[in-house]
C-alpha cells in the first residue's frame, strides 16, 4: 500500500470541505479527499495522530442496543458511514471489503469487526440494514439511530454527513464522506484512513496487518 502519514487535525479540516452524494449525478459534489500531495495514487493514509473511536450507542440489525466502543474494544475494526439506497459508492465499498475479508484465516475473520453506520436512519431501519448487509456479508454489523447522534459521531472522525434530502431530480440522497476508518485492536484508535478509490486488492493486502494492529 502506498501511504503517507498526516495529522488527524489536517484531515478534519479537509473532511468538512466536500461531501459525496451517492448516485446524485451532481459532479460538483466531490467525495471527501484524503489530505495528500498526490491523492490520485494513494488508497489510504496512515495517521500519525490517530482518531479516538466514536462514543456511539446505536441500534443494530436485531433491534438491540450496540455500544460501538464496548462491542469492538480489542478487535480490529473498520467503520464506514453510508446508506442502503446508495446505488454506487456505498455498495462498492462494502463489497470490496467483503471480498477481501474472505481471504483472511477464519480466526482473523471472526476477530474483525466491520461496522456500517447509516447516514439515512429514517429509511434504514434495523430490518432494512439487515436485509441489505445479508447480501454483502451477514457478519457485518449495521447500525442505525438518531441522525444527530450519528452525525456527531462521524464528525469526530472528520467525516461530514448531511440529512437526507431531495436532489434536483426529486430523488432522496444522502450526502456523506466516503472514508473507511481502520481501528487498531491494540489501541482501539483509528490509525488508517481509506478513500473511496481503495480496491479489493488494497484491502486484501492491508487487512492481515490491520487485524494484528500493525501498520500496513
Amino acid at each position: 500500500m502506498r501511504n503517507k502519514t498526516f495529522t488527524a487535525a489536517a484531515l478534519l479540516v479537509a473532511a468538512t470541505m466536500t461531501l459525496s452524494a451517492c448516485g446524485s449525478g451532481d459532479d460538483s459534489k466531490k467525495p471527501v479527499a484524503v489530505v495528500s500531495e498526490d491523492t490520485s495514487r494513494k488508497a489510504a493514509t496512515v495517521l500519525d495522530k490517530p482518531f479516538e473511536k466514536p462514543d456511539l450507542v446505536l441500534t443494530d440489525t436485531h433491534g438491540k442496543k450496540y455500544d460501538l466502543r464496548k462491542e469492538t474494544a480489542g478487535h480490529p475494526t473498520l467503520v464506514y458511514f453510508g446508506y442502503t439506497h446508495c446505488p454506487d459508492v456505498c455498495p462498492l465499498t462494502m463489497n470490496n471489503i467483503a471480498v477481501a475479508v474472505k481471504d483472511l484465516p477464519k480466526a482473523e475473520r471472526d476477530d474483525l469487526r466491520v461496522v456500517f453506520v447509516t447516514t439515512d436512519p429514517a429509511r434504514d431501519t434495523p430490518a432494512e440494514l439487515g436485509k441489505w448487509l445479508k447480501m454483502i456479508n451477514s457478519e457485518f454489523i449495521g447500525l442505525t439511530g438518531d441522525f444527530a447522534t450519528i452525525q456527531a459521531g462521524a464528525r469526530t472522525l472528520g467525516i461530514s454527513i448531511e440529512p437526507t434530502a431531495k436532489d434536483k431530480n426529486g430523488k432522496l440522497v444522502s450526502y456523506h464522506g466516503t472514508q473507511v476508518v481502520a481501528f487498531s485492536p491494540k489501541t482501539d484508535a483509528g490509525y488508517v484512513l481509506y478513500g473511496e478509490d481503495a480496491t479489493v486488492d488494497d484491502y486484501t493486502k492491508d487487512l492481515p496487518e490491520i487485524v494484528k494492529g500493525e501498520t500496513p
